[in-house]
């Protein structure tokens, strides 16, 4: 048996192979781009690596076009936490000497030892693959998106409330085109008090607003003209273009936002998988493509619901040493699928009658306090997703949440 260990880097790799007795049978450095790609297979096949055969192969990374190439094959490739390695590197040199040669040696060796106790990269499909880069990009986009908005809320807060004021009533507030539009016509509260109603009614139709229009302007003319403390009028000035700036960046993250947002909503119904996860109540199209990404369409990957409770950071952990025992939330989880977890629950309370129920349950019954008790719920409605995907089968209300005379039945 043979092993091979890739340390990853951004110009080259350096690539190490082991036997069974942990003797290195060659090393070598390659470039990070075609050429060096081949010279690894070549490396590998003049080694025994074969379709039926393949050599596993160990990475500290599960992205990149050298993974792509190496997961091309029936290969397992595992993805080996840096941290971990740093650990494995100590059982072999208390000295902490490092080289990329030698983290190469010591990859190669954590598959020769700890194969069993690692799990390599899921065999997604290339559809499963495109849903996770456009969810995880759009997921991206909305976190970018909010964190501009609560820069430039921070800077109105210092010279222009009366634009927070006008907006307050607004769902998405600063992130509605609207109030953007406005932003970009009176960067200042003097521009904005000196606003007429046409200026107003004309920024709301380049927005796009089409109804409510009259109304709406003479609204954000008297609130715009109310009486507020001001800067002096150079640092206004100043401010002003500052919160131009900011409203450059955060159109630009709306708008990646809002494209992606169409990217996925065009593939990732095109999945089988799509029309189970979508049958669960609180999972749409965006937050049902977030779930899908991370937990693929590679049936092997999670022996039970258990494993898959775990990876989502839903289930609990018990800490005993003794007569003390803790349960406590999980810390290390998939951020990504125990974020989308939280939406979906909080959804779930208003879509699923036994949801709420349940969720109720655990607050009045058990006293858990909100975040518990969706985590709960969540953990609950990620097994039954889990048997729904192993077995084909939409989201049943009542198999799910069954009424207590049923049980009793």
């Amino acid at each position: 048996m043979i092993y091979c260990g890739i340390d990853w880097a951004e110009r080259h790799h350096d690539v190490a192979l082991v036997d069974e007795d942990g003797e290195l049978l060659a090393k070598r450095r390659i470039c990070d781009d075609a050429a060096g790609y081949r010279l690894l297979l070549d490396l590998l096949a003049e080694y025994g690596d074969s379709e039926h055969h393949p050599i596993p192969v160990a990475i500290e990374t599960s992205r990149g076009l050298l993974v792509a190439v190496l997961r091309q094959s029936t290969r397992k490739v595992f993805a080996i936490n840096p941290m971990a390695a740093a650990r494995y590197r100590d059982r072999h040199s208390v000295s902490r000497k490092k080289s990329d040669a030698g983290d190469a040696l010591v990859l190669a060796n954590i598959l020769r030892t700890d194969m069993h106790a690692h799990r390599p990269l899921p065999a997604d499909s290339d559809l499963a693959q495109a849903v996770t880069v456009l969810a995880r990009a759009q997921q991206d986009a909305t976190w970018n998106r909010q964190q501009h908005s609560n820069q430039l809320r921070s800077l109105l807060r210092e010279f222009y409330p009366a634009a927070l004021d006008a907006f307050a009533t607004w769902q998405n507030g600063l992130c509605r085109p609207e109030a953007r539009e406005l932003l970009k016509l009176a960067p200042t509260p003097a521009q904005a008090a000196r606003l007429t109603r046409v200026q107003i009614r004309s920024a709301l139709k380049r927005a796009g607003r089409s109804r409510g229009i009259e109304t709406e302007a003479e609204r954000l003319r008297e609130v715009f003209r109310g009486d507020y403390a001001h800067q002096p009028q150079i640092v206004e000035d100043a401010l002003g273009r500052q919160m131009l700036a900011l409203i450059g960046q955060l159109d630009a993250a709306c708008t990646a936002a809002d494209e992606l947002a169409k990217a996925v909503e065009e593939v990732f119904p095109q999945h089988p998988d799509a029309e189970v996860i979508t049958s669960f109540p609180g999972l749409g199209i965006q937050l049902g493509a977030r779930v899908l990404a991370e937990i693929g369409d590679d049936r092997g990957r999670f022996a039970d619901a258990r494993g898959l409770k775990a990876y989502a950071g839903s289930s609990p952990v018990t800490r005993a040493s003794g007569k003390k025992e803790s349960i406590t939330r999980r810390m290390v989880k998939n951020d990504r699928l125990n974020h989308a977890g939280y939406l979906w629950s909080f959804a779930a309370l208003t879509a699923s009658p036994g949801a709420k129920a349940h969720y109720r349950r655990r607050r009045d019954n058990h006293g858990d306090w909100h975040a518990a008790a969706q985590r709960n719920l969540f953990n609950r409605m990620i097994g039954q997703l889990y048997f729904c995907l192993q077995n084909r089968t939409p989201y049943s209300e009542h198999t799910a949440f069954p009424t207590p005379l049923a049980v009793a039945a």
